[in-house]
């Protein structure tokens, strides 16, 4: 989809459709709304008097405008209340418009930026928050499908001021960018785990990387064992997919601080011995999301060209169970030379994610954030909307909670509580990789902080927002893969390196 910013009046661009809004309980539209209201002889107020138009939260009304003005119909999209409208409402209302447009035959769309100036926001940053959810609106995850959905050609963001129609160019470059790559990574964890093996991910990380210039480094299972990386290597031996560590560097320059981006790639997850049940096993395809959403972040942060060295990991395996696999009781000797006995091979994640946190240190990264789908105990904790977050240091903490916010992506701090530490021991290794049901989310970040020992760190656990259920999927997003953690990588580098 092409993505323009013109300068000029919304009812004098031609368009298959134009969007405008409309916050709930407004009964006499103003400003934009209220220019097109006027022009088409004030339907737009009587489908309001009628109780048509109620302004609610991603509501849609589409009115044809038989010549009155330029664009050939008109989408009245809600914004919600006025009190409760932030960016992330724009995305909402942004979203479910132009999944809404998907299905009427539209070609060309224009639109207004939704709520810029509205209750404080910045103009800039809601442009580039509707350009964002417009293309990430009309993602479909339909990859497979020999009949694709429909999808609409050019959109045009329409601004009558000319400085604020140039701020809005830089800002809708960047949202385009942005969701592009979260699309990508989108493209990756949509895709069944016969077809998005360890190799072809890596073959995917090394495809960006000669596109945007990136250092990439991609070891096999005999560098890894030279390593000592005995934990991602124990998860891998159960399938005859071998693993791949994919290491990608971005180079702002040497006298810049160094932050890495550690991805769970998780190819597929059966549990291994710890088989999981086969009651929804086909979703475990999405277990790479966190490896997903680092590769769409390099692939972002390589356009946008942020002032911060960026190290992007990617520990890549499946889980499976076959006679090489290991086993409930093994101890596996990691890089860092911590043991670990296994309680149960389906807390793998944190397997790999060991190994990788090590080796990104390693290299010189100065701040760690990994990102898994790692914890089913954090989906009963958050649910489908809100990301957990632990970290070990409040500067990092807070950037991340920053970022996220500028990403619209939700995000959550949960405790490290330290005493919780206790249903990890083991009586024979130096750590045990899981323990138990209770706090299940902290034990698994406990874990990882062993790894990170005195790093700036911080833990993603995105196994409830990775993906959308069908039977959840909203009007402003398809069912699948949700590409989360794309846009904050991006916005959390944008911040430290200013």
């Amino acid at each position: 989809m092409e993505v323009r910013v013109v300068q000029g009046s919304i009812t004098e661009t031609p368009s298959d459709a134009l969007i405008v809004n409309l916050f709930e309980g407004i009964t006499a539209p103003g400003g934009a709304t209220g220019a097109v209201d006027r022009a088409l002889d004030g339907a737009i107020s009587e489908l309001i008097a009628a109780g048509e138009i109620k302004g609610k939260i991603c509501e849609t009304t589409l009115i044809h405008t038989h010549g009155k003005i330029a664009p050939k119909r008109v989408l009245v999209v809600g914004l919600g209340k006025s009190d409760e409208f932030d960016l992330y409402a724009v995305r909402k209302a942004a979203g479910a418009a132009i999944r809404f447009l998907k299905g009427k035959s539209v070609q060309s769309v224009t639109t207004i930026v939704h709520g810029a100036g509205v209750g404080g926001l910045n103009p800039a940053e809601a442009a580039r928050a509707t350009i964002e959810a417009t293309i990430l609106g009309m993602y479909e995850p339909d990859l497979y499908k020999k009949e694709k959905s429909q999808r609409i050609e050019t959109f045009t963001l329409v601004e009558r001021d000319p400085q604020k129609a140039s701020e809005f160019e830089a800002a809708a470059a960047e949202g385009q960018i942005l969701a592009e790559a979260t699309n990508y990574a989108r493209d990756l964890a949509n895709e069944p785990a016969n077809k998005m093996t360890p190799t072809k991910l890596a073959e995917k990380a090394q495809e960006i990387a000669q596109e945007y210039g990136l250092e990439i480094d991609i070891l096999d299972e005999n560098r890894m064992n030279n390593l000592g990386m005995g934990a991602i290597l124990a998860v891998a031996q159960g399938s005859t997919q071998p693993p791949r560590l994919i290491v990608m560097r971005y180079r702002a320059g040497d006298d810049k601080p160094t932050i890495a981006f550690i991805g769970k790639g998780l190819t597929f997850d059966s549990g291994g011995i710890s088989i999981k049940p086969s009651e929804n096993m086909r979703d475990m395809k999405f277990d790479m999301a966190g490896g997903a959403a680092v590769l769409g972040a390099m692939k972002a942060i390589a356009q946008l060209k942020p002032a911060i060295n960026v190290l992007g990991v990617v520990p890549a395996s499946e889980n499976l169970p076959d006679g090489k696999a290991y086993k409930p009781g093994d101890v596996i000797t990691c890089m860092s030379g911590k043991t670990v006995e296994i309680i149960t091979t389906d807390a793998e994640g944190r397997m790999l994610l060991a190994d990788a946190i090590t080796y990104a240190r390693q290299l010189g990264a100065d701040y760690l954030v990994d990102i898994a789908t790692l914890t089913g105990s954090c989906v009963i904790a958050l649910g489908i909307e809100i990301t957990g977050l632990f970290g070990n240091n409040r500067k990092l903490i807070e950037c991340v909670l920053d970022a996220s916010k500028s990403a619209g992506e939700k995000m959550w701090e949960l405790p490290l509580e330290k005493d919780y530490m206790r249903q990890l021991k083991s009586d024979i290794a130096d750590i045990e990789n899981a323990g138990g049901r209770f706090g299940g989310a902290i034990t698994g970040a406990l874990f990882l902080k062993e790894f990170a020992e005195d790093t700036p760190w911080v833990h993603l656990d995105i196994a409830g927002t990775s993906d959308v259920p069908g039977a959840e999927a909203e009007s402003y997003r398809a069912p699948g893969a949700t590409g989360v953690g794309v846009r904050t990588f991006y916005h959390l580098v944008k911040k430290i390196a200013g």
